[in-house]
């Protein structure tokens, strides 16, 4: 099967493409769209059987997604739509765009958001973030990234006064604050961490703070860190990055959520925390306990790869054809 995906975003096309490549089936990647005769030109010479759009970046202009509509309906093309923007931005970003692109399908990470989709005409279902081996695999440690704890994550303290942000807050303070507060070094590779300790009311040693790393980096960082804390954003859904650092063979010391538990299981998997003393007694014991540590990790990436974004393309492509949208 030929698929298409108009994307132009340097961390998404590495990700569900790759699933599909993996798969056996041949892949297009658009890169950003001109304008109305690039698009066209370029579903007319390579013909695709399925296009497939997601996310938030260059394409997802309304005057691009109506060239898209107009271009997969001319055509008679299925058209699929990857919501990864549930649930914080569904009201102002997705449902606006999809209203445009009219996509025959909606994926979306966010269970709960299914139905809100229906409601409004759309047949959807549920696709979560995966796990892309080419990407994230365990390797051999970088000594520039060997560092006891390590967190890669924008702050989003520029959204803190807009959108309700309180499960990520509730991470930051359980898994950071009380390392910085105890002076346990904390390496943060992300933006705006500076303002979001001056918003906390705490000062961190800059010479922790790292700035933005490269999406390939980030491998890297999870293979060499002792400690990987990843933040979850809701209790109900997992973050990418949880799947990212266990199909890397890292070691995950993450916010217990119900979510969480639900795919992974803390202890055999990765390790959990619901608050600050019990972040402080987890990273005490664990940094001292390297043999534990790599149990852990082996087992998290065994149970990670269950998730690889090949799996979660069969899945998409089974829904799709229960649904009439597929027959290939």
């Amino acid at each position: 099967m030929k698929v298409l995906f108009i994307d132009s975003n340097e961390v998404l096309m590495n990700l569900l493409p790759n699933g599909f490549s993996s798969a056996g089936h041949e892949i297009m990647i658009s890169g950003s769209i001109a304008d109305f005769t690039h698009l066209s030109t370029m579903m007319d010479q390579f013909s695709p059987d399925l296009v497939v759009t997601y996310g938030w970046g260059q394409e997802q202009t309304h005057e691009k997604q109506y060239m898209i509509k107009t271009c997969v309906q001319a055509r008679q093309i299925p058209h699929v739509y990857w919501s990864v923007e549930d649930p914080l931005y569904t009201d102002n970003f997705v449902v606006p765009l999809i209203m445009v692109s009219q996509p025959d399908y909606i994926f979306t990470i966010c269970p709960s958001k299914i139905s809100y989709f229906q409601s409004l005409g759309f047949r959807a279902g549920y696709m979560d973030w995966g796990v892309q081996p080419t990407i994230h695999y365990p390797t051999t440690p970088d000594p520039q990234y060997a560092v006891d704890i390590a967190v890669i994550a924008n702050s989003y303290d520029w959204i803190l006064n807009q959108y309700s942000v309180d499960q990520r807050m509730e991470s930051i303070r359980n898994l950071v604050i009380p390392l910085v507060a105890n002076n346990i070094r904390v390496d943060i590779w992300g933006k705006g961490w500076q303002e979001m300790f001056a918003y906390l009311g705490l000062t961190i040693d800059p010479t922790w703070l790292h700035g933005p790393l490269p999406f390939h980096e980030c491998n890297k960082v999870y293979n060499s860190a002792k400690i990987n804390i990843g933040f979850q954003n809701y209790t109900t859904q997992v973050t990418q990055r949880t799947y990212e650092v266990l199909g890397a063979g890292g070691f995950l010391l993450s916010q217990d959520t119900p979510a969480v538990r639900q795919l992974f299981e803390p202890g055999k998997h990765l390790v959990v925390s619901s608050s600050p003393q019990e972040t402080l007694n987890n990273v005490i014991y664990y940094l001292q306990a390297e043999g534990e540590r790599q149990t852990i990790a082996n087992q998290g990436y065994t149970a990670a790869l269950q998730h690889t974004y090949r799996n979660r393309v069969e899945y998409m492509l089974q829904i799709l054809r229960n649904e009439g949208i597929l027959s290939l």
